[in-house]
């Protein structure tokens, strides 16, 4: 095998014809000034090329689901090596995702509730125990005589397959009837075709029969053949009747609570997932909380009137239908539309939100005319009308719109747990597998520490691979600077710089060898505290024998590099050159090196002199107390540049994005409520816009170009279109050929 990686004639975007060698198994680090064509090399050429060339090495069948990767602009590469990207991009915003699904981490947490973990029953709390056939049939004739019931053996749960060999199988063993998905099939006599592709449940009929005293062998008998059929579970099927309701009883010889005659099957990893049926809370789905359309979002404004638009969602649109509603329901009880909306009535406001069972009379404009009409019926109200919108509509505009009206409050079943009470009641250590989600990762490592001296030697036997493997991967986030998130917080909730490094602690824990990593950036989004900690961890992904290329401004990591690639001399076209390769010293050496001049301090960022005084206002935060913000008050100067700063989990972003903005779209657009987590913020009056610039990636489509961003393109196509003298064509942009905050602060400034 080749030890570099050659790469000859890339010409990517702005790249001029670059040749260059790279060594393997070396962390590699791509500098130079934004633009100059860093990315456009290591992503849109290197790594671009690694998966296309991996994809080629696929089946036919398996790439037509792939798709066809376009070759980059290079003449030849050799030596690559299998390649992953660890980008910016956000992690998914699934509501299912948390960082211990992400990390992999709570699959092993489900393997050791389920087989280390202590169950207690969800209603009394008591420790469950084994259950003798004798209890089974005794807890069967409580049921009210003459209930028919239907004895089942469950042989499959929630498998995938066709299972035509175990229906023959069944067959040739005597039994006559099996239930297949909840439906009832006789297999001497019906044709059962599943689809292999779909899970299914199948429980052989073993007996049907009525309960009364005389048949209490027989369901004796009865039991014992679907326990040992179904390795000891059965299911009491009950036929419903008036005094006893279609329901299944499961029945357990393993898990059973005597005071609560309840059965539970058993302990299995499948139970502890919020994504699967077997486990997730049957309220929420697994979700852990109920999306539901919120009146202060509907009503943001209270000091409105409904002629002023106190209703948002029907103030924003032109059409006139929704004002003439609200005018024949205030009309017809009486409302003035004048008030304050703070100002009505708690009655008045119900019937707005939520309608009323009176028949009123509408006079309202039909769509597209200019016609009226009357009509006679009653007032749904604006919260389930748009309920009704959400759940019905087919297309996702009206789903997108009206999820901007909607807020997640926890689950009154599961209180966000999102499981079932049986899984919510298995622990180790009096801590549920949720309690242990919740913990900061300091305390989960210190917890799963604790285990190997408190587990006996027969379970430490069992769980010994399992804890090995959560301490490693809980230590890798703690390496790189995560151990104040705990694992059951939402994926989406991530910062870019906090997803990135959760996918490299990820990848470190995979154990790959021989891979090519390229890495955008890691150290966006770090505190210069966790500077030492990922670059560590960078040089223990080396160690492991694997090839990182990180595109990197970062002093810190470029002298910890073991080669460097300077890429300039400036950006665009002025870019896209090798300027110079090797150590720090052979950086610094090259005369026409930018970065080698701030390396050997020849340039560097002066601080000014004087600062701005600022206009003499002030922002004033009260009590700010939202996530880990304890109680604190800050007055935030206006008419000055004001950075907020702090170590990773801080705060910060919680007092800058959660309160701040929050507030300002309260008070200067008024389409927001009043944010949560803070008594007051006084001195918008001295401020007339809000324009938020975030670390979003600009859009990747065909039809991006840096000119619709700041709308110069709007201004040349109508200068050009006057004359007819030229077609513009805009600039595409590669992956991340240019800084989309610095587009959007050229929009704000320019216009």
């Amino acid at each position: 095998m080749l030890d570099t990686i050659i790469i000859k004639g890339a010409k990517e975007h702005n790249l001029k014809d670059v040749s260059l060698q790279l060594p393997k198994n070396e962390l590699i680090v791509f500098t130079g000034v934004s633009g100059s064509g860093k990315s456009s090399l290591a992503f849109d050429t290197i790594f671009a090329e690694g998966q296309r060339r991996y994809i080629e090495s696929l089946s036919t069948y398996a790439r037509q689901f792939l798709g066809q990767m376009d070759k980059p602009n290079v003449d030849y590469i050799d030596g690559l090596s299998p390649a992953i990207s660890i980008d910016q991009k956000s992690t998914s915003n699934n509501p299912r995702s948390t960082v211990g699904t992400v990390t992999e981490i709570y699959d092993y947490l489900r393997l050791l509730y389920a087989r280390v973990g202590t169950p207690y029953c969800p209603n009394c709390g008591e420790k469950i125990k084994p259950q003798t056939v004798d209890e089974i049939v005794s807890n069967i004739m409580k049921l009210p005589e003459g209930t028919k019931i239907q004895i089942l053996a469950p042989v499959v749960r929630g498998k995938k397959g066709e299972y035509s060999s175990t229906f023959e199988e069944l067959r040739q063993e005597g039994f006559v009837r099996v239930k297949v998905d909840g439906e009832i099939y006789n297999l001497d006599e019906d044709e059962i075709s599943l689809a292999k592709t779909k899970k299914h449940d199948i429980s052989v009929v073993v007996d049907r029969i009525v309960v009364k005293t005389s048949a209490q062998s027989r369901i004796a008998d009865s039991v014992q053949i679907a326990l040992k059929k179904a390795d000891g579970v059965a299911i009491v099927d009950v036929v419903g009747g008036k005094e006893t309701p279609n329901k299944e009883i499961i029945y357990s010889e393993k898990l059973a609570c005597p005071k609560c005659n309840l059965s539970f099957e058993e302990l299995a990893p499948r139970i502890f997932s919020f994504n699967a049926p077997y486990g997730a809370c049957e309220r929420c789905s697994g979700l852990g909380a109920d999306f539901v359309i919120d009146p202060n979002l509907i009503v943001p404004d209270r000091k409105k009137s409904l002629n002023d638009g106190a209703i948002y969602p029907w103030s924003k649109t032109s059409t006139q239908y929704y004002n003439d509603v609200l005018k024949s329901v205030c009309h017809h009880y009486g409302i003035d539309m004048d008030k304050h909306f703070e100002d009505l009535t708690e009655a008045e406001q119900q019937i707005i939100l939520y309608g009323s069972n009176d028949i009123i009379k509408f006079t309202v404009m039909r769509f597209g005319t200019h016609r009226y009409e009357t009509k006679y019926r009653n007032f749904d109200g604006v919260i389930p009308f748009l309920e009704k919108r959400y759940n019905e509509s087919n297309g996702e505009y009206w789903r997108e719109e009206i999820e901007k009206y909607m807020t997640t409050t926890p689950c009154p079943s599961c209180h966000g747990a999102r499981l079932k009470p049986f899984p919510l009641a298995v622990k180790i250590k009096d801590k549920n597998i949720y309690e242990f989600t919740l913990m900061p990762i300091d305390e989960e490592l210190d917890f799963i520490s604790d285990l190997y001296l408190e587990l006996n030697e027969f379970q430490m036997h069992i769980a010994k691979q399992i804890l090995d493997e959560i301490r490693a991967r809980l230590r890798f986030l703690k390496d790189v600077g995560l151990s104040y998130l705990d694992l059951a917080r939402r994926a989406g909730t991530l910062s870019g710089g906090e997803a990135q490094r959760i996918r490299l602690a990820t990848q470190i824990g995979s154990g790959l060898s021989g891979v090519l990593y390229v890495l955008d950036e890691p150290s966006i989004g770090l505190h210069q505290r966790d500077n030492d900690r990922l670059i560590k961890t960078l040089i223990k992904l080396r160690n492991l024998g694997n090839t990182l290329i990180v595109v990197e401004h970062d002093e810190d990591t470029i002298r910890n590099a073991d080669y460097i690639v300077d890429i300039g001399p400036k950006a665009g076209v002025n870019g896209g050159n090798v300027i110079a390769c090797g150590t720090v010293d052979d950086i610094i050496a090259a005369k026409t090196s930018i970065t080698g001049k701030y390396l050997s301090g020849e340039k560097f960022i002066p601080v000014p002199e004087k600062t701005r005084e600022g206009n003499g206002n002030f922002l004033r935060v009260k009590n700010a107390h939202i996530n880990n913000l304890k109680n604190i008050d800050v007055d935030i100067p206006l008419g000055k540049i004001v950075c907020l700063t702090g170590v990773s989990g801080s705060g910060k972003s919680s007092l800058m994005q959660d309160l701040i903005y929050e507030y300002a779209l309260h008070k200067l657009r008024g389409n927001k409520p009043k944010p949560q987590g803070v008594d007051e913020i006084e001195g918008f009056e001295n401020i007339d816009k809000i324009i938020a610039i975030d670390q979003s990636p600009i859009g990747r489509t065909p039809r991006s170009n840096p000119a619709t961003y700041t709308d110069l393109f709007t201004h040349i196509r109508d200068l050009f279109s006057k004359t007819n003298e030229a077609k513009l064509r805009g600039y595409k942009p590669g992956r991340f050929s240019f800084n989309a905050v610095v587009v959007r602060l050229a929009k704000v400034m320019v216009f």
